[in-house]
């Protein structure tokens, strides 16, 4: 099977806790302890520096050290060095992008599906491990060669997805309803909704969902339903084939 080690976290602060706090033992406990030092890829943020900053400060203080790409002169070589990766959240387009600018699309898939190196996303890191960036929630603001991403699973992803706000006077779009506009669409995959707080867990050809919160799935042509952490989302890797870069 796949050795593939994925933790695709919905949000990277939950309200009343700081950056990462609410996930911080599943960072531990999906690290282990044979991880040294995680690769840190800052690309969806603007100021790459200061967002470094705060994600070495806070795997530091999990007792991993923390290397950050835009410091690599060579990011091809820093993504094949490394002993796991971390993308962290900010615009999915502006992320993209920059995967693509430093050819780095095909040395993560490579790490991460032939190596078995460990995977963690939040947010936009979590968008950019599926098939594509076509359900994010962000504007794009640059334009990626493509919205095919990473395709590390065979499905989408909505991070921070919302339930409608039964009192809200808001009348566009709920999340619930986009999600349905992207299924019209011919030969569209799956797409899992994350609460802020949840998360996915994938080893190798199992998926779990694991946090505080629970999900709900789409599935085109079929009504959406409800899951709580706990559940087994391994079909979701077996009923499709990942996509092909």
């Amino acid at each position: 099977g796949c050795p593939r080690r994925l933790l695709l976290v919905s949000n990277s602060t939950l309200h009343g806790g700081g950056y990462l706090g609410h996930c911080q033992q599943h960072i531990q406990s999906f690290l282990g302890q044979k991880v040294k030092r995680v690769l840190f890829i800052p690309y969806a943020l603007h100021d790459r520096d200061a967002y470094a900053r705060t994600a070495r400060e806070k795997f530091e203080s999990l007792g991993y050290g923390l290397d950050s790409i835009h410091e690599s002169c060579d990011p091809v070589e820093a993504v094949r060095k490394s002993e796991a990766i971390f993308i962290g959240g900010g615009n999915t387009f502006r992320l993209l992008k920059a995967l693509y600018d430093n050819s780095l699309i095909h040395e993560i898939r490579k790490r991460v599906l032939e190596d078995g190196i460990p995977y963690m996303g939040s947010s936009a890191g979590t968008n950019v491990a599926t098939i594509s960036i076509n359900t994010t929630n962000d504007m794009p603001i640059v334009y990626p060669p493509s919205l095919q991403a990473l395709g590390l699973v065979p499905f989408n992803i909505n991070p921070h997805y919302l339930d409608p706000d039964v009192k809200s006077t808001h009348m566009g779009e709920t999340r619930e309803e986009r999600i349905r506009q992207y299924h019209e669409e011919p030969n569209t995959p799956p797409v899992l909704g994350l609460r802020e707080g949840a998360m996915l867990l994938v080893e190798g050809d199992k998926a779990t969902l694991q946090g505080v919160t629970g999900a709900r799935l789409f599935l085109r042509g079929k009504k959406p339903t409800e899951h709580e952490p706990g559940t087994d989302f391994s079909f979701l890797l077996t009923d499709s084939n990942p996509v092909n870069l």
